[in-house]
């Protein structure tokens, strides 16, 4: 009796404990950096070109333009992905594009709201890329869930920045 008591109580905890990180975190962020051996125009151009994209991010398939605006901030593109076999779209809106300096990413994917936040820097003959991601969850009980993949998140976004550097190097 005293076992099923340990246990129920420690089921307890671990689903109040669960329950309560969607309601205590709102949202996640973290920061990456790295560091590109091309000059700033370079990598600023090559970040921001849409038909290499699949060169560094595999995931993606296709790109489709839903409206191109000329000042480029408020375009919005649907991004094909490859996931797990499965193709998902992912809504982009680029919320801020100043040349050679900065580029804002809005994503609404599926239970997901993010926005990448990249800066670039010359360092004389290289360029640094600063990210800072911030993500919501679209649904309560996702919230719950979210903060616990944040290092996976981090990850999957150093990883891209690492193919990025690889393939702006070549």
């Amino acid at each position: 009796m005293k076992t099923v008591k340990v246990i129920v109580i420690f089921l307890v905890v671990v689903s109040l404990v669960f329950f309560g990180t969607g309601l205590v975190i709102k949202d996640s962020s973290y920061s990456i950096e790295i560091s590109v051996d091309k000059p700033l125009e370079e990598t600023f151009a090559k970040f921001n070109d849409m038909s290499t994209v699949k060169e560094w991010i595999p995931e993606y398939t296709s790109v489709e333009t839903i409206s191109q605006k000329p000042e480029i901030t408020g375009s919005v593109y649907n991004i094909i992905v490859e996931n797990q076999g499965q193709k998902v779209t992912i809504k982009e809106k680029i919320l801020a594009y100043i040349e050679n300096e900065k580029v804002t990413l809005f994503f609404d994917r599926e239970g997901v709201l993010e926005t990448d936040d990249y800066t670039f820097k010359s360092d004389g003959d290289k360029t640094t890329i600063t990210l800072n991601s911030n993500y919501q969850a679209k649904t309560y009980i996702l919230g719950c869930v979210l903060p616990y993949f944040k290092g996976t998140f981090k990850d999957v976004d150093q990883k891209y920045l690492e193919n990025f550097k690889a393939f702006a190097e070549k």
